[in-house]
């Protein structure tokens, strides 16, 4: 089986790329001139895992990887969804981790996701360009491991590159041979001691968040009939999916797109709801759990429909507040994500989104809640340029109360964001 799959090795591809540059006026409408890019090239991909030095004291070196953006990962109007990137985002962060956390002698382990901290995209990506994503670690605890990635975008025609996003990810280490078993850490070596400290403070800072935020997060969202315009529950949508193979961590293999593995790691295809193999080899893991980077990706597609209903204009990503995972979902579980509109300001839009699994095959567990982040889009002109947004109409008192929670987010951010644009005296 192949490492990578690069699309400019079809022509089917090459037409779909040609017509993605003439789209955002990359090219004049002629067939491209791809200088050094032949029919076999795989220069869009590169397999994650691409080491350029030891970040820190950890083993390993940053982990880079490349993936060209295709038609089927980004909206009608040509923007690369937000889901996308965080999936990008995550497997990045689960490869060095993993790697990391089995890099001594001692019971082998991969790295589940924790939590998500902010992440802004700082600006948005199109079918054409390439995605250059880095991770590297920048702090270690007893037991997580905190990974900071960025993402780059890379116009392949005139070589320009910005950065699209930026994000801190935290992982803990799953034993392979109980996964109710988290692992210690092999420690890093700071070359500063206040590398630590600042670590040591937002691992303090992320652990109060999520235990506040696993107490507020009970309530469940339920439809409305003949909801009125601009109403929380007029753009409500959930989302139902049944957790299979391919959306699963096994053994310690890590499923990216099913499309292309670009990782470089050969994922089992087969297996039933009950999460056992009747092939795997000796000693394998039999219990499966979804790969967090694909509930992300559905998490911000609903995100993505209750923003659409609510403005009926192109939308894209603007931000994701801390994502938390709550509890691990099995193989078999059919998984609800729901979102809601919780505020809106003059041209933004925050939606909260609930992740609940339902283990149909298991009697002994009941619905559980899996994950909950905020999600803020903005609505954009055919010129990419940002409009106002409908206000939101809060009816009840539990979404008027949301309301102006969501609006303190929103003020406390835009504050932050201020602070940090003055100049320094």
């Amino acid at each position: 089986m192949p490492r990578t799959r690069d699309i400019l090795a079809f022509p089917s591809g090459v037409k779909l790329l040609a017509w993605a540059l003439r789209l955002h006026g990359l090219t004049d409408g002629r067939a491209p001139v791809w200088k050094g890019l032949g029919p076999r090239s795989s220069a869009g991909l590169r397999p994650l895992g691409w080491a350029s030095g030891p970040a820190f004291g950890s083993k390993f070196g940053p982990s880079v990887s490349g993936r060209i953006m295709r038609p089927d990962d980004a909206n009608v109007a040509g923007n690369v969804h937000g889901g996308t990137i965080l999936k990008m985002i995550e497997e990045a962060g689960v490869i060095i981790s993993t790697r990391h956390c089995n890099s001594q002698n001692g019971e082998r382990c991969v790295a589940v996701l924790a939590r998500v901290e902010r992440t802004d995209f700082l600006s948005p990506m199109c079918i054409g360009e390439v995605a250059h994503v880095s991770a590297e670690i920048t702090y270690t605890s007893k037991h997580s491991v905190e990974v900071q990635v960025n993402v780059m975008s890379e116009n392949i025609l005139t070589g320009t590159k910005k950065l699209t996003n930026k994000a801190t990810l935290w992982y803990v280490p799953l034993s392979l041979k109980n996964v109710d078993k988290v692992l210690e850490v092999p420690p890093v070596v700071y070359s500063r001691q206040e590398q630590e400290e600042e670590g040591r403070r937002r691992y303090e800072a992320q652990k109060l968040d999520r235990m506040q935020t696993k107490w507020r997060n009970g309530d469940i969202i339920q439809p409305v009939l003949n909801p009125e315009p601009n109403t929380v529950s007029y753009s409500q949508s959930s989302l139902i999916h049944l957790v299979g193979p391919s959306d699963c961590t096994l053994h310690g293999f890590v499923h990216g797109d099913s499309s292309s593995n670009s990782t470089g790691l050969e994922v089992p295809s087969s297996g039933n709801t009950a999460g056992t193999q009747e092939d795997l080899a000796p000693g394998s893991w039999k219990d499966t759990f979804s790969f967090n980077s694909v509930t992300m990706k559905l998490m911000d597609e609903v995100a993505g429909i209750v923003a659409a209903r609510h403005c009926k204009t192109n939308i894209v990503t603007a931000s994701v507040d801390a994502i938390n995972f709550h509890d691990k979902i099995r193989k078999g579980c059919v998984i609800t994500i729901s979102g809601r509109m919780t505020f809106t300001s003059n041209k933004s839009m925050e939606i909260e989104v609930l992740v609940d699994a339902d283990p149909v095959v298991d009697n002994s567990q009941e619905r559980y809640r899996a994950a909950s982040a905020f999600f803020t889009y903005v609505s954009l002109s055919q010129d990419g340029r940002s409009l106002p947004v409908p206000q939101l109409v809060p009816e009840t008192e539990d979404e008027k109360k949301r309301f102006e929670e969501g609006k303190g987010r929103y003020l406390q951010m835009k504050a932050k964001r201020q602070g940090q644009a003055e100049p320094q005296p």
